[in-house]
């Protein structure tokens, strides 16, 4: 994949065989049009993606099933052992909230051992319910992340783990101290993103837990100052979220925010939510959707 002619580059849509795929050139860019794949690129990296599994072991509460969820991720396994994986994101909220500490420690010590079964490279993007009583602290050390936000970079390809859990006025969420609809990409990250963008030239994809494509209440509250900062590097392809628990894509400034649906909701395996993320050589990006994850036609 050649990053250093991105005016000659573009985008193309297309559907194989129900899935998504965005052919996405490094960056930037660009022209879209929709085509066919004309040949078979090799793939570069297989990603596992699971969101909102609220594992709690606790009665279900409406749509969601919180004891369902350890054995719906063992089916998303299943799948993810058909192609192996490189790594795995859970893109927040892997535990639901819990009246104290050491129940809440309970509920993510159990489905965390599930969880690294998947990959020894493991990613965790916090979502509210993660330090709604507990402490960034505490979930990152539980889970062995150094941070709740940072980079790193695979095969030719850029990734960047946001964290929006920060109150309006700065204050990290932890100890019931939030509400979930108050969520903020405070100045210091904001200008670490842009910092960290201005020293990458490979293509970039995010995960964060908090939607950047709405203004609505599961959205980050600045988001526009966010999108705004992802635009102007011209590196950024796609964006990866959840929290609002349900299947939605859309294409800002060319670039893809796709947000997947919740693997707690509803009784079942069949209920259950999971994708698989397949970058390649030439810059395409595959998402296959399982059960209730959605399968777009662009």
């Amino acid at each position: 994949m050649n990053t250093s002619s991105p005016s000659n580059q573009s985008r193309r849509e297309f559907v194989s065989n129900g899935a998504l795929v965005l052919a996405a050139a490094a960056g930037l860019g660009l022209q879209k049009s929709i085509t066919a794949a004309n040949a078979s690129p090799s793939i570069s990296l297989r990603i596992g993606l699971i969101t909102d599994l609220h594992h709690a072991d606790k009665p279900a509460a409406g749509s969601r099933f919180y004891r369902e969820t350890i054995g719906k991720l063992n089916s998303a396994d299943e799948e993810y052992q058909k192609t192996g994986l490189d790594f795995v994101v859970e893109l927040g909220d892997l535990i639901d909230a819990a009246d104290s500490v050491e129940t809440e420690l309970s509920y993510l010590r159990t489905i965390n051992l599930e969880f690294s079964k998947l990959s020894t490279d493991r990613h965790y993007v916090l979502g509210n319910h993660c330090v709604d009583t507990l402490t960034k602290t505490e979930f990152l050390q539980e889970v062995g992340q150094k941070a709740s936000y940072y980079s790193f970079d695979r095969v030719g390809f850029h990734f960047i783990v946001l964290d929006a859990c920060f109150r309006n006025d700065g204050v990290p969420y932890g100890r019931k101290n939030s509400k979930w609809n108050d969520a903020n990409i405070p100045p210091a990250e904001l200008e670490w993103l842009r910092e960290d963008l201005r020293s990458t030239k490979l293509p970039t994809i995010v995960f964060v837990h908090q939607r950047l494509d709405v203004t609505t209440d599961h959205g980050v509250t600045n988001c526009v100052d966010v999108r705004d900062v992802l635009k102007n590097s011209g590196q950024v392809l796609a964006v990866f979220q959840g929290h609002s628990h349900q299947n939605d894509l859309n294409d800002i400034d060319g670039i893809y925010y796709c947000t997947l649906v919740a693997m707690v909701e509803g009784s079942g395996l069949e209920n259950s939510g999971a994708s698989l993320l397949e970058l390649h050589d030439d810059g395409t990006i595959h998402v296959t959707g399982f059960r209730k994850q959605k399968s777009y036609d662009w």
